[in-house]
């Protein structure tokens, strides 16, 4: 039931939260829209706004938000299905009665609502690695990022494949071109650029919900031969790509952005090929991270989720957690106020991901790192941490002043 007590700012009332720990405390009610039934990115979409669930439980059981709010993400969610138009529909819903979001998942539907969200001073942390969140001028100070963008990920990920495997003569990228694949493979071709590889085909698909199966990409992937195909598309996708491409003869090898995994690839017919010939990466530490972060994530679990997605949603609330602390212990406790309070917020993750500070000019690409994963059967969620803290060559060779790609 959805609370209905009056208030001076949209989200902030003096009454308790539902199912409060403390009822002599007032409720922030932060929003989420997410993909969390039907949707391509459903298991994922799922699985970080449980993070996100267990992340506030533990706040709010801890004395909650500057010993006076405790905070609820549960009376105002909605499942977008990682649809544009059911995003902006479901935006227009929670937006009067919300202080900020806790999760607006995906780029080009975080982008449809933008200018309503600029218009309203409405913070969200960003359940998204588009490189454009790291620029003020494209998120207008509003997206709480965490880690890497998509972009930076394909060129940290190359470098360890480079280094620990063998450096590719050539490259092919598979993604959602107009959606987080084209931020992912955009960092392929400035990789490949700085280190004189061939990129011998771009292809562009999308998910089978709207396609219905990935036959014309693997039909590319075979004619082009590359050495290396980098895959940004959903789990379901990327297993059908490589299990039809090593069934029909391919013999490079896959490197996947973080949402193309799920350990469930194991269980399906393609999983040989996927444990013989993929790694995967992640901006924030494995189920079987040893970061502070990570032991905090794994304890508050019942039981061992599906996908890296809890990591990510704990991990990603941290910074709506400092920014909350800091409006009320300077009084902002407004949406213009925590607005104002994004500006120089520094982040602590406990480990798991580096310390980040918001606000600057241009991203540090110094500063960022990634954990590199290959699948295994016998690790947590099918996945084995490699490398932990990562950072090639290549960052330090590459200036962002814009970000790589505008879907």
């Amino acid at each position: 039931m959805r609370e209905r007590s009056t208030r001076a700012e949209p989200g902030v009332t003096s009454d308790p939260c539902p199912n409060a720990v403390d009822s002599r405390k007032g409720c922030i009610y932060l929003g989420v829209l997410s993909d969390l039934t039907s949707g391509p990115f459903a298991a994922l979409g799922k699985d970080i706004h449980n993070g996100q669930l267990a992340f506030w439980k533990a706040v709010n059981e801890a004395g909650g938000i500057g010993g006076k709010y405790e905070v609820d993400i549960t009376t105002y969610a909605e499942d977008t299905a990682y649809d544009l138009q059911k995003h902006a529909e479901a935006y227009e819903r929670i937006e009067p009665h919300v202080l900020a979001l806790s999760m607006s998942f995906g780029t080009v539907q975080t982008q449809r609502v933008l200018a309503k969200m600029d218009a309203a001073n409405m913070v969200a942390i960003a359940g998204t690695l588009w490189s454009g969140w790291q620029f003020e001028n494209s998120d207008k100070g509003l997206l709480l990022e965490s880690g890497y963008s998509y972009c930076s990920e394909a060129i940290i990920a190359l470098d360890w494949i480079a280094e620990h495997m063998a450096k590719p003569g050539s490259l092919a990228t598979v993604s959602y071109q107009g959606d987080y694949g084209g931020d992912y493979s955009t960092g392929a071709k400035k990789w490949a650029s700085t280190n004189r590889v061939d990129v011998v085909a771009q292809i562009d698909t999308e998910p089978n919900t709207r396609i219905g199966n990935q036959d014309a990409a693997v039909a590319k992937i075979l004619a082009a031969k590359a050495d290396l195909v980098l895959l940004a598309t959903g789990p379901a996708e990327a297993g059908e790509i490589m299990g039809k491409a090593a069934l029909a003869g391919f013999q490079g090898r896959f490197l996947g952005s973080g949402p193309t995994w799920n350990g469930g690839l194991l269980k399906s017919p393609a999983a040989t090929a996927i444990t013989a010939r993929y790694n995967m990466t992640s901006p924030l530490d494995g189920w079987d991270g040893t970061s502070a972060g990570a032991r905090k994530a794994r304890a508050s679990a019942h039981r061992e989720p599906s996908t890296w997605g809890y990591s990510a949603g704990w991990m990603f609330s941290y910074p709506m957690k400092a920014l909350l602390t800091r409006a009320v212990v300077e009084g902002k406790l407004t949406r213009k106020g925590v607005r104002q309070s994004v500006q120089g917020l520094r982040v602590d993750y406990e480990g798991a991901i580096p310390e980040y500070t918001y606000g600057a000019p241009k991203p540090d690409l110094s500063r960022q790192r990634a954990v590199i994963e290959a699948p295994d059967q016998t690790a947590p969620l099918g996945a084995k941490t490699l490398a932990s803290g990562y950072h090639g060559p290549t960052q330090d060779r590459i200036t962002l002043t814009e970000p790589c790609v505008q879907p």
